[in-house]
């Protein structure tokens, strides 16, 4: 059977965003993969209403699904998307993050989350990769926020990302066709997806850039100060993507590292024995709620403050 990848674009049509993941997709062709490719702009997908019910149902133990899964496209994409070995996504930034459309599709998987569903017996395991990347028309610093947003969104689908790239400096509509260097980079993505997939899952490695970001884990840029977790671990850095624990020593350079400490990797959002480590918090703080229907009691009297309440809003103007 061929290697299935699917490229996801949130971009506008045929401009840098498309053009990228297009080059790289080519360079999967060329190897023999079976190619899909969609743009998020051409389906419906609605808001996570926060409802909250499909992680309720599994930490019980059930998959119910998402509550919005028949009222638009969205589990049609994921029916095909989960059927992948890889998926290369490329999403526009405007002002920090990734598109707003991207999110918004990104933010409706929870309920698909696989990690979840395998820890209590709904699906088995199935093995995939992910490239990345990213476009926008300023340098690095209007665009801080961008891969590790996207890479904050893969470990749902357990998706495994092997490659990252930003592209920058590309405002006008298919800029980046001025830039043989981009072109090439995305190429390379495409044939780094490839080499991914004919490795053996255990034996996957990052084939990025080796110096890129700060965690050697998932190579983002954001690190955060470690607060006590739910559970009392606590780490004095973290990084703020894969959850990796550790601090920051300073090398015989004179030079600022991120290092991973012993149990550092004990929560890694990239495997599924990390995140199945959620589902137990998940379980804890929800069950704490919804077990004492005294708690509901309370709530029920208290919310009334807050229903009857209303201010002015623009019709009122």
């Amino acid at each position: 059977m061929p290697i299935k990848v699917m490229g996801v674009s949130a971009g506008r049509k045929d401009s840098n965003s498309e053009i990228l993941l297009k080059e790289a997709l080519i360079a999967c062709e060329e190897a023999g993969a079976e190619v899909h490719m969609i743009n998020l702009r051409d389906f419906d997908v609605l808001d996570c209403t926060g409802c909250t019910a499909c992680t309720i149902g599994m930490s019980q133990g059930k998959n119910v699904g998402c509550t919005l899964q028949k009222k638009d496209d969205k589990d049609k994409i994921m029916e095909m998307l989960l059927s992948q070995d890889a998926v290369i996504y490329s999403v526009p930034t405007y002002d920090l993050m990734p598109s707003a459309n991207y999110l918004r599709f990104a933010q409706r998987s929870l309920s698909y989350e696989t990690a979840f569903l395998e820890k209590i017996g709904a699906i088995e395991h199935k093995d995939r990769v992910a490239g990345l990347i990213s476009v926008g028309g300023s340098t690095r610093a209007w665009q801080s926020m961008a891969l590790e947003g996207m890479a904050a969104t893969m470990f749902t689908t357990d998706f495994k990302v092997v490659d990252m790239m930003l592209a920058t400096q590309v405002p006008a509509p298919a800029q980046v066709l001025l830039n043989d260097n981009l072109i090439a980079r995305a190429k390379k993505m495409g044939e780094n997806i490839i080499k991914a997939v004919k490795t053996p899952a255990p034996d996957r490695k990052w084939l990025g850039e080796e110096d890129m970001g700060w965690c050697p884990n998932c190579h983002s840029n954001a690190l955060v100060l470690g607060e006590k977790q739910w559970d009392g671990l606590h780490y004095p850095i973290e990084c703020q993507v894969c959850g990796a624990g550790g601090d920051l020593e300073k090398t015989p350079e004179g030079k600022w590292k991120f290092v991973i400490q012993s149990d550092g990797l004990l929560k890694d959002r990239t495997t599924v024995e990390g995140r199945g480590l959620h589902l137990d918090e998940i379980g804890h703080t929800q069950g704490g709620f919804f077990a004492d229907p005294h708690n509901r009691e309370i709530v029920a009297k208290k919310i009334i403050r807050y229903k009857s309440k209303t201010f002015k809003g623009l019709e009122d103007e």
